[in-house]
């Protein structure tokens, strides 16, 4: 363990070095938030507690949204690209070289870049956007430890979504056509462009029992007190079991394959 503690420590130092894009995403995160603020109170002005939102919810969500973008990897982090890149190029054969599990190398890789992610751009809309409305909190320290696991729950499954479709590349040769369409899911699914509770019927059932679903609605939604915490930790576990042990075996599946083909 000590290892990947390392490696995510290293990863963390890494991010951190990019200070203007960090800033500069911020601030472009916190103007969304205030465009999409001006959207969602002109739908829940004409449909008030729309999918049990009122509005003070969904301002929240807004601002969360904003904030939890990066950390989460809702547009594709850059660790599973540079993964996706590598298998293109065959330098994968170099990961696989070193003594340390591929998965969970990457996944220390992706935890140490959302750690920073979710320092430097994760509070900054949520500050601005408590500082113009009347934002909803956390009432208790327990519901904010909640929070705190679904939000590490949110990006693991993130990231299992994510290598999966990097590992893609050793049986399609090149991965960015599924990364495009991996993309629009997440983007849909996670409640990025609306929340999912707004979805009637059996389309939004479908969409709240997705894996996206967990990455950034279930999180939002433990925050508003929404969701009961064990119900949703519980939803959000299954899912990271089942994204890693299917990573694992996909890797066991490629590197078999990289040694058929002699790589």
């Amino acid at each position: 363990m000590g290892v990947y503690w390392a490696i995510a420590v290293r990863s963390f130092r890494r991010f951190s070095t990019y200070r203007i894009a960090t800033l500069s995403g911020a601030f472009t995160n916190t103007v969304f938030g205030f465009i999409f603020c001006g959207v969602y109170l002109t739908l829940w002005e004409q449909r008030p507690n729309l999918g049990g939102y009122d509005v003070t919810d969904a301002l929240t969500f807004v601002w969360l949204q904003q904030g939890l973008l990066m950390p989460i990897g809702i547009f594709g982090a850059s660790t599973t690209v540079e993964l996706g890149e590598r298998v293109r190029t065959g330098e994968i054969a170099v990961d696989l070289y070193r003594p340390t599990h591929l998965m969970w190398w990457w996944l220390s890789v992706d935890a140490g870049r959302a750690g920073f992610q979710l320092i430097a751009r994760g509070g900054v809309p949520l500050l601005v956007g408590s500082l113009v409305f009347d934002l909803r909190f956390p009432s208790s320290v327990l519901q904010g430890l909640a929070v705190a696991v679904a939000l590490f729950f949110g990006i693991v499954v993130s990231f299992g979504l994510r290598y999966l479709v990097a590992l893609s590349g050793f049986w399609i040769t090149d991965s960015r056509g599924l990364e495009n369409l991996a993309l629009m899911l997440s983007l849909f699914f996670s409640g990025t462009i609306l929340p999912l509770v707004v979805f009637p019927g059996w389309f939004g059932e479908f969409a709240r029992a997705t894996p996206w679903a967990a990455t950034m609605q279930v999180p939002i939604d433990v925050w508003l007190g929404q969701d009961a915490p064990v119900q949703a930790l519980a939803f959000q576990l299954g899912w990271l079991v089942v994204l890693l042990v299917a990573g694992g075996l996909a890797t066991v599946l490629a590197t078999r394959k990289v040694v058929i083909h002699g790589g």
